[in-house]
């Protein structure tokens, strides 16, 4: 099993913190550390090129994209959130590897905090890692038909 992760480094506090986790289930379900590979973008939004290109060299059995954007004062927000999941969507439909939808759209700081390690409402890095291996498992029962 053969899964790449890109992980924006903008708001890292969170990122960082999802990569570690999502990463650290992988190892836990019995993915080797070796067989995971991690590319760092600027931003959520650069997730979507680099998920592409992933995707593109068919050697994953999946990709899960993470980052976190979070509410500011002006209508960023809107047009990231919206152009990442658009631009996952759109892998997901191009391509054979299932690609994981791990941004965090959040109003503040406070709702990003309880969305990862320790926090009130579950770890996203951990949702996105088992989300990630269910899809591989789906791909493989589709193959044996």
């Amino acid at each position: 099993m053969k899964i790449a992760i890109a992980v924006s480094r903008y708001n890292p506090e969170i990122t960082l913190a999802l990569l570690e986790s999502c990463k650290h289930e992988l190892v836990g379900r019995g993915v080797p550390a070796q067989n995971i590979d991690v590319i760092k973008v600027p931003g959520a939004f650069e997730l979507i090129y680099s998920c592409r290109k992933l995707a593109r060299l068919n050697k994953y059995d999946a990709i899960i994209a993470l980052g976190a954007v979070i509410r500011g004062e002006t209508p960023h927000f809107d047009f990231i959130a919206f152009a990442v999941t658009q631009g996952i969507m759109e892998i997901n439909l191009e391509n054979k590897a299932p690609v994981i939808f791990g941004l965090l759209t959040t109003a503040n700081l406070k709702q990003a905090k309880a969305r990862i390690k320790g926090g009130k409402r579950g770890d996203k890095g951990v949702e996105a890692a088992l989300a990630a291996l269910e899809m591989i498992n789906l791909v493989a029962r589709e193959r044996q038909g």
